[in-house]
């Protein structure tokens, strides 16, 4: 008897998929997308084989679509997922996510110090990679580095 070898799941007639996510980032892409509230139908698989990465993640969220903010803040924690958009069950947009060279106003500086904790002013950071390929977020006003392990988004 032949044994099935892969798990099918239902294709979403509008909208997106994010794909290649790093399988330990899942549950944090589904934090920052705030999926736990959504009415929304999701899907999603961690520890998943990929033959790029190893093991990878993957989220489906049906009648969703993302703004850029979004989109960067997925970018700083799973810098090698793909987007995918969907409208009438075909693809519309397929493209990977691009860490950008500046973030304002979504993640807040790990300075205790810098005047964004101190008052309401906007954060501003320029997005930089270290030798490994990690993400360092190097603050405007006080220069302080974030490292990728201590992002907090606000």
């Amino acid at each position: 008897m032949d044994k099935r070898k892969e798990l099918i799941v239902s294709a979403i007639e509008n909208g997106t998929v994010i794909d290649h996510i790093p399988a330990n980032k899942v549950f944090e892409v589904v934090k920052i997308l705030d999926l736990e509230h959504s009415k929304n139908s999701v899907y999603f698989g961690t520890n998943l084989d990929s033959k790029k990465y190893g093991k990878k993640g993957i989220i489906k969220i049906s009648d969703k679509f993302f703004e850029p903010e979004v989109i960067n803040k997925i970018a700083l924690v799973a810098p090698t997922a793909s987007l995918i958009e969907i409208k009438d069950f075909e693809v519309i947009s397929k493209h990977s996510i691009q860490i950008p060279d500046h973030i304002d106003s979504i993640v807040k500086c790990f300075n205790p110090n810098c005047v964004t904790n101190k008052e309401s002013v906007p954060t501003k950071f320029k997005v930089m990679k270290d030798e490994c390929g990690k993400v360092n977020l190097r603050c405007h006003y006080c220069e302080k580095y974030t490292k990728e392990d201590n992002i907090e988004f606000i």
